[in-house]
């Protein structure tokens, strides 16, 4: 009992650690990303008579945590995952402006899909796999969002951490399910984003989505394919009902796709695939 104890406090522990990293992704990837477009715009400009200031480094290390309101560099104590929200009130300890409840929420939720995969697993390499494939999940879904972008950096290794799971035997299918549900969850986006475009000249999605579908085709098999489309759609059309009755969409409003696919990829990992669908 003291051990299991023990056991499980780590796992939170460990999911609280990886969620506070997760917020930094969360946060700094879309910038960087921007910042990499907007330099390589810079590059294809004509050149300027004076050389411009070289941009100061940023990346998921540089510059330190701080506080986006005041630039107030945050001490050790200041980075606790949870605790320290906790222990600040939800303010800046030096401006006293109020931190994000997003925060310690996404640190809550990795921790519990930690906790749920070794719950699941056991203290296995399988239940480190799909509590990162989970994480992973979880900060694209946030990402697209709040930035309506799917960074490669994420989707692409979720692809080929996917299929190397299934070679060693670690995931829920084998090589060869997990390879023709890359392909086929590649396929399906990137022919639905096709035939929109033919038929009404406009970009439904983005290239993204046939990625992050890819990825999840990879991990849970091409038999989720037809559950994992079907509940992303009914969940996005709800959302997009709902944001309407609240009058926070616009009439040709955009609602990302990838929260609704990164939601039916863990329903899918926890629960299976829809019962009755053909599989």
């Amino acid at each position: 009992m003291a051990e299991n104890l023990f056991l499980g406090t780590g796992v939170v522990l460990l999911g609280l650690a990886v969620g506070s990293f997760l917020n930094v992704v969360i946060y700094r990837l879309p910038k960087m990303i921007e910042r990499q477009w907007a330099q390589e715009l810079a590059l294809s400009a004509p050149k300027p008579t004076v050389s411009p200031e070289p941009p100061a480094p940023f990346n998921l290390a540089v510059p330190g945590s701080h506080c986006p309101h005041c630039g107030h560099a945050l001490s050790w104590a200041e980075k606790i995952p949870l605790l320290s929200f906790i222990a600040l009130k939800g303010r800046c300890r030096h401006c006293h402006v109020g931190i994000s409840w997003r925060y310690p929420a996404i640190e809550v939720l990795t921790a519990l899909l930690f906790f749920w995969s070794f719950s699941r697993y056991g203290l296995t390499a399988e239940a480190l796999a799909w509590a990162g494939f989970a994480a992973t999940l979880l900060a694209l879904g946030v990402i697209d969002a709040d930035s309506t972008l799917l960074p490669d950096a994420l989707t692409q290794p979720l692809v080929w951490a996917g299929l190397l799971v299934a070679s060693l035997g670690l995931g829920q299918v084998d090589l060869s399910t997990a390879l023709w549900g890359a392909m086929g969850g590649y396929a399906a986006l990137w022919s639905v984003f096709w035939l929109f475009k033919l038929v009404t000249g406009k970009e439904g999605m983005g290239q993204g989505d046939f990625k992050l579908l890819a990825a999840m085709g990879a991990w849970l098999g091409w038999p989720s394919l037809l559950s994992l489309v079907l509940i992303a759609s009914f969940s996005g059309i709800a959302g997009g009902l709902w944001l309407r009755f609240r009058h926070r969409l616009a009439e040709d409003g955009y609602i990302p796709f990838g929260p609704f696919l990164a939601l039916a990829g863990l329903w899918v990992m926890a629960f299976g695939p829809l019962p009755l669908l053909p599989v």
